[in-house]
């Protein structure tokens, strides 16, 4: 990847504005060619074709239309595409195409790694080295969209890929709105869901921004002592603060808040963690999303058995709180988020070829 040329995306408006200006070029050329990029599926600027000859080349000079590449792409049975993309610094980010029915759902990441530890995540297992800027948010959505046949759409937004998203909230809020402008990727606020681990200033922070996104809060733990193991930032937080910011941004748009609870074997899918659950989101408008866990290379945890899957998703049936298990999706792919990047990057540094490495049967769902 040529590092001269700068990624279209990531330019500053008043930038590109200066740039066609000092080149006698009208301003609306400007929106003309983002719109190329997000609506129009062009990743060159030959395709521009309604573009001045002399424009599009003197942009091929300094820019590129898409700053990423993808570097691997895998497809299951189910029809789950997952990409590794390249960055242009050559870090790694993931990003996942579910589809189902009606559905055409892109999950995307935040962060090239994450800093909050999760005990389970691969995503996390070498920390975070740095947020995504807007425009690589933007292109994970670019990319997947461009799998798509041309009469075919994104529908749905999850933003659980690598990192914490409300970490780099910035840059997160300025890609989704492209996404979902008329004349961008056209998803609608409602049909974009943030996950986080819980960032109770950060929580308030999104729901005064009055966007009408769902907010999904991974909680995994229904008592400070045991998501303190799981989670190791949760003593800077607590679940009480976690709840009540949790609480306002229902307060503040009327969406119910989904709280993701990951199953670990004999760790938290006891019956007394199921009714500590229910008496922590019992009160609440609250849905509660049930991932059994899916086994990661180097880590020691286990899927819970089904009996204690079903106790536990019974219990809090029984109790009035609405609950759902994540559906498996991209089994026969790396899409447990942070594993292909995470061998990839290993092939890498030991100077084997990619084609070496296998392929476990690791699995994804998403709400």
């Amino acid at each position: 990847m040529n590092g001269t040329l700068k990624p279209l995306l990531d330019c500053p408006s008043s930038e590109l504005l200066g740039w066609l200006e000092s080149r006698s070029q009208k301003r609306m050329r400007a929106r003309q060619i983002e719109r190329w990029i997000v609506a129009g599926r062009a990743e060159s600027f030959e395709q521009m074709t309604d573009l001045p000859l002399a424009l599009r080349q003197d942009l091929a000079a300094e820019f590129v239309p898409l700053g990423t590449r993808i570097e691997r792409h895998q497809t299951s049975s189910d029809q789950t595409h997952k990409l590794l993309i390249r960055l242009a610094d050559d870090r790694f980010v993931e990003c996942v195409l579910i589809q189902e029915r009606d559905r055409r759902t892109a999950c995307i990441s935040t962060q090239v790694g994450c800093g909050m530890g999760c005990v389970f995540c691969a995503s996390g297992i070498d920390g975070v080295f740095r947020n995504l800027t807007s425009g690589e948010i933007l292109e994970q959505l670019i990319r997947l969209r461009n799998l798509l046949p041309a009469d075919e759409r994104l529908t749905n937004i999850v933003v659980m890929g690598m990192g914490e998203p409300l970490a780099n909230l910035d840059n997160l809020i300025a890609a989704l709105d492209v996404a979902g402008a008329r004349d961008g990727l056209g998803i609608g606020a409602r049909h974009v869901t943030v996950s986080t681990v819980g960032l109770p200033a950060k929580v308030r922070r999104l729901a005064d921004l009055g966007k009408q996104y769902h907010l999904a809060v991974s909680l995994h733990a229904p008592n400070d002592a045991l998501r303190t193991q799981i989670v190791p930032t949760n003593p800077k937080t607590g679940i009480g603060a976690i709840l009540d910011a949790a609480d306002y941004f229902f307060e503040r748009n009327g969406r119910r808040v989904t709280f993701e609870y990951v199953l670990l074997g004999g760790v938290n899918d006891a019956p007394e963690h199921a009714r500590e659950l229910v008496s922590l989101l019992g009160p609440r408008c609250a849905h509660v999303n049930l991932i059994p866990f899916n086994e990661v290379d180097g880590l020691p945890y286990q899927r819970p058995t089904t009996k204690a899957l079903t106790a536990f998703v019974d219990c809090l049936r029984m109790a009035g709180v609405s609950v759902k298990v994540r559906k498996r999706k991209g089994s026969e792919i790396d899409a447990a988020c942070g594993q292909l990047r995470r061998r990839v990057e290993a092939v890498s540094t030991s100077g084997l070829t990619a084609a070496t490495t296998g392929t476990p049967r690791v699995e994804l769902g998403l709400i």
